[in-house]
Formats: C-alpha cells, structure tokens, sequence
C-alpha cells in the first residue's frame, strides 16, 4: 500500500497523477510540497490532501509515506530526490531526471544502495497504442526495422509556458521537454540504444532563450536510422510515430499524447491493416507497474536506467545542435 508525498504542487499531479495513485489498491496521497504556501494550501483542498509544506525534511519526517512523485522543474529534482532517497522513500520522478548525467546517475546508483524502487514517468510505455506498435516490431511483423521517424511538433499551451520557454537554468526548451520523452519511446520500441546523433535546433516563434524546435537523425547499433522533430510551435502538424522495416511499415498518428488515443495502420505485402489498441488510462497502468515494482515484482515500465538513458540522447542532441557536428551518445557507463 503506497502512501504518497507530492514534492511540487504541479498540473500533471493534479490532472492525471493523483487520480492515478489513487487508483491502486489501499494507496493514497497524504501530502503536497510547494514552496509557496498559499498555492500548496489551496492544491491540497482542491485535491482532498490533508497536509501541505513548504519544508522538503518536513514531508519527508512523515513515517507514513513511502513513496514520493517529484514534478518540480527540472533543476530541482536532483537535490530532492537523493534527500527523498536518503529518508527511504521510493521515489517516482519526472524527465528529465536532472539537468546533467552525472547528477542523474548519482540519483540512480543511490537508489539501488538503499535498495528501493526509482522509476522515472515515462508515460508513453504505458499506452495501449505503444504496447501494440511494440508487440508488431517484437513478433517480426515488418521484418528488421531500417528507420523510424518521430513527428513531435506541437502548440504548446499557454497555460505549459513560462519556465519551459524562457528559463534555461529550470531545464527550459523543447529538447528536455518533448526529445527526452521521443528517446525513451524509440528505445522501448527498439530495444536498443542510440549511439551517435546530428541535430539543428532554432527558435520558431516562442522560446526566449531556449529552443523551441529541434531536428535531429540518430544512429542505432543495428544500422537503423531515426529521425525527429519536436517543437512548441506548430498548432496543426499532429503528432506520430513510423516504423518502417524489410517486410512492411506501421504508421501511427496522434499517439504522442497523454491520452488513450491515436490510430495504427500496418502496411505489408497483404495490404494495409487497421491495428486494435487497448484504451487504458496510461497513468493508472504506470502507477499500477510501479506498485507492483515495490512489492517486489518486476521493474518500473520504465527504470532509473531509461531515465539516465534517455536523458543522454536528449544531451547528445543538445549538444550536436550546438556544435554542429555529429555527438556521440554518452550513457555514463549505464
């Protein structure tokens, strides 16, 4: 039975994540950090929490919790998830881990020494149209895979702004924000992970300071290509996902989401096929993995490791934007 802290008081808790704790059997959320004490006060009443603080050590002095959600900005999660680790929390943390790989590994490695379960909120794993597109590439429906392209260009709205668009030192811009969660998703499809990258990034009409768009290609350990693009500013591109392979292709659009939706199509020597997809509620499906983790059976849907990993792809991306050349991926030895 998992009984939650909040360490922010942020729209994703309040919109899918508390529903979705609450979900479990015997869990419940007990509490909500904010440095600000109005808006934590008013976000634990709006959300039936009984305590809110302002103090992380308070939260954490709180023998009843034993498990903590940590959706602050990016730059925060670092420090509050080894203090979360070291009071023996189990700690289910937003991407990007940290703002560096080192930083993210040390959150990691002091997990595994104290022996509880860290889970980064990857939410794409969890959806029903991924688990098919998943199970297509697994079972050789369109042969060894040869490319993938990942269309992630966006509107970002009004509400999702602020920091995310003008604060690079909080982990602002569309590559910690959208390529995080695109890298996470190509090596849950592909099982493998990429190993160099070139990228262009620029300023489409909303960053002030950070990106707001990105294109990039990566390389794979198989010889299979991957392109993407993210951005913030493009209201009507929609979003998807292709997979394209020796003995056929999948074509999925508008599965980029937090929600339960999109279609599927497979294409091969038989003609094209509409793919059924389960329509679960994603959130409840990783809180129930991650549950199920802490009592011992199996892992995270997705782990500290993809954490460190895919913050790695996104970094490489950064960083070949940046320079202009082609970046090798480094995974801290992970």
């Amino acid at each position: 039975m998992l009984r939650w802290g909040l360490i922010g008081a942020s729209r994703i808790a309040s919109s899918y994540m508390i529903e979705a704790m609450r979900a479990q059997e015997g869990a419940d959320v007990l509490s909500v950090l904010s440095t600000d004490v109005a808006r934590g006060a008013r976000f634990a009443d709006e959300n039936g929490i009984a305590d809110s603080y302002t103090d992380l050590d308070a939260l954490l002095a709180d023998d009843r919790v034993n498990a903590v959600y940590i959706s602050t900005t990016n730059e925060k999660h670092h420090a509050q998830a080894l203090a979360a680790i070291a009071a023996g929390k189990n700690v289910l943390c937003e991407k990007p881990l940290a703002m560096s790989l080192a930083d993210a590994c040390e959150m990691v490695k002091a997990a595994a020494d104290k022996g509880i379960t860290f889970a980064t909120n990857h939410h794409l794993r969890n959806a029903g149209t991924h688990l098919a597109i998943k199970d297509l590439i697994s079972n050789g429906r369109i042969g060894d895979v040869l490319s993938a392209r990942v269309f992630h260009a966006v509107n970002l709205p009004e509400h999702l702004r602020g920091w995310r668009i003008n604060d690079a030192s909080a982990g602002g811009g569309v590559i910690p924000d959208i390529t995080v969660h695109d890298a996470d998703t190509i090596r849950f499809h592909l099982d493998e992970d990429p190993v160099d990258v070139v990228a262009k990034s620029g300023t489409s009409g909303m960053g002030e300071g950070v990106e707001d768009s990105v294109m990039s290609v990566w390389s794979m350990p198989s010889g299979a290509m991957v392109q993407t693009h993210e951005s913030f500013t493009h209201g009507f591109a929609g979003t998807g996902i292709e997979f394209h392979g020796t003995r056929g292709s999948i074509f999925a659009q508008g599965v980029m989401t937090q929600e339960p939706v999109g279609t599927i199509r497979l294409v091969d020597s038989n003609g094209e096929t509409a793919v059924s997809y389960e329509n679960h509620n994603l959130y409840k499906r990783s809180l129930g993995v991650f549950t199920q983790a802490v009592a011992g059976t199996g892992r995270p849907s997705a782990d500290g490791v993809d954490g460190i990993k895919s913050l790695a792809v996104a970094l490489a991306v950064r960083e070949a934007a940046r320079s202009g050349r082609q970046t090798t991926v480094d995974y801290g030895g992970f």
